[in-house]
């Protein structure tokens, strides 16, 4: 087992450097006499027979300096306000646990289990290659419940109730999301709408059950918290040199992704990246989707959403979030979410340059949905997925109309989350509101108290110099 722990004593540079800047600002100010907050006695002890002296042009700049400390004081704070830490998980890695030896086989595929501890309750991720990739989303009311798999039971033709959790009376919740079949079609308009493609331009699916897959334990890394899942189609000459990947990452607490697309994260959520690399296409002007297969419990059901945002600050070009809710039946609650930016990267290094968008098209809720032969969904107790009931589908396709893939050497990467409760929110971060209030109301401020100065002197020159005399 791979134990990868918190440190919640760990110390904030940016906020102690920011408080630094704070106080300095404050003396600097408080000793001039001339900052809002006030200073010290002894700084105004120091101050008066400055300001005695100065004239108005130059108490005009004192102020303006006084408000850019304070100004960049805030902007070097904002992102410890931003994104407080407000809640920490401890998160532990598990590959093939409670197989004796763990590793992968014909007999026994890849699972990965990722176990986010909080302070009473336990979220546990579970990835695995039988069958279908699939990862199992599970929220325990229960700091200590564990996972239990019957490796036996798991590799037989119904293997119900080969994985569960204990204690199961914790368990509150369950989901599944299912990456059942890559689509291939030729665009022949490049109008990169699966709605607009005619029938016979698709190219027969790869259907994901049948792939082979390297052996993630290779791949994790404890430091970074992740994991990947590369598999290929053993039977066909477009996977010679070509592959596809589920990489998997794993939060500890809130905060922002460092690669594009930067999604927000919390630390009830997690991260999968999914990834074809050099993959032979069949076609001129070949392009790509993917089918995925939501499964839910009989009081929950899967809403789609996009909400608009006017800040692009992490995602440049992007001011949509797509969102797969589940929601229970007759009310607002929010019990899981497939979260993600309608965007995709054709380069290992995303960029704006190498940016095109991803479309999502109508959530299919047909009953008689068609399954995957083999998932570990159908192997988590108390669950009746095997039957269709409770299954959403959803297809997502990569491209925009006019857009060209590199088809001698293909590279697609779309990213989203998978999490338990509301989705994070999309924002515009106290960074920007501090920049914006800066560059708005300094200038403002500086021409009104330019307008105070000149109407001082105007009035100054117009007086006498001489005084009455008693």
């Amino acid at each position: 087992m791979l134990h990868l722990v918190n440190e919640n004593s760990r110390p904030n540079n940016s906020s102690s450097g920011s408080s630094f800047i704070f106080f300095a600002s404050l003396y600097f100010a408080g000793t001039l006499g001339k900052f809002p907050f006030g200073g010290s006695a002894k700084g105004e002890e120091l101050a008066a027979p400055l300001r005695a002296r100065k004239s108005a042009d130059e108490t005009v700049a004192i102020m303006a300096l006084d408000i850019v400390l304070a100004a960049f004081w805030l902007v070097t704070l904002s992102p410890a306000l931003a994104r407080p830490d407000s809640y920490r998980r401890q998160v532990t890695f598990e590959y093939n646990p409670g197989r004796d030896p763990p590793t992968a086989s014909s007999t026994a595929p890849n699972l990965l289990h990722v176990r986010a501890v909080g302070c009473n309750d336990t979220i546990h991720y579970v990835w695995s290659s039988l069958g279908a990739p699939t990862v199992l989303l599970i929220y325990s009311r229960s700091a200590s419940s564990t996972l239990r798999v019957n490796w036996t039971k798991l590799v037989l033709r119904d293997p119900t109730g080969a994985v569960r959790i204990e204690p199961p009376e914790a368990v509150v919740y369950s989901t599944a999301v299912v990456f059942s079949r890559l689509f291939e079609y030729d665009d022949v308009n490049c109008t990169a709408d699966l709605m607009q493609v005619p029938a016979d331009s698709f190219y027969p699916s790869y259907l994901l059950e049948d792939f082979t897959w390297e052996d993630v334990n290779a791949t994790i890394n404890t430091s970074t918290f992740t994991a990947q899942l590369r598999g290929r189609n053993a039977t066909g000459r477009a996977f010679a040199n070509g592959s596809i990947a589920f990489r998997i990452a794993a939060f500890e607490d809130s905060g922002c992704d460092g690669d594009l697309p930067h999604l927000l994260h919390t630390a009830n959520s997690s991260k999968v990246e999914f990834v074809i690399e050099n993959l032979q296409a069949r076609g001129n002007q070949s392009r790509f989707g993917l089918e995925l297969l939501v499964l839910e419990d009989e009081v929950t059901q899967q809403e789609m959403r996009v909400s608009r945002t006017i800040d692009d600050e992490y995602t440049p070009s992007i001011f949509k979030v797509a969102e797969l809710v589940g929601v229970m039946r007759n009310s607002s609650q929010v019990r899981s979410f497939l979260q993600w930016k309608p965007v995709v990267y054709s380069s290992p290094r995303p960029s704006l340059v190498n940016s095109t968008q991803s479309r999502h098209y109508t959530l299919q809720t047909d009953p008689n949905q068609t399954l995957p032969a083999t998932s570990i969904a159908f192997a988590l107790a108390g669950t009746q997925w095997r039957q269709g009931s409770g299954v959403s589908a959803l297809n997502i396709s990569f491209g925009s109309p006019g857009d060209q893939l590199d088809l001698s050497h293909p590279y697609i990467s779309w990213s989203a989350l998978i999490g338990y409760g509301d989705p994070p929110e999309d924002t515009i971060s106290v960074l920007v509101l501090v920049i914006m209030a800066v560059g708005l109301g300094l200038p403002a401020l500086l021409l009104l108290l330019g307008g105070v100065v000149v109407s001082t002197i105007r009035r100054r020159r117009q007086t006498t110099g001489y005084q009455p005399i008693n």
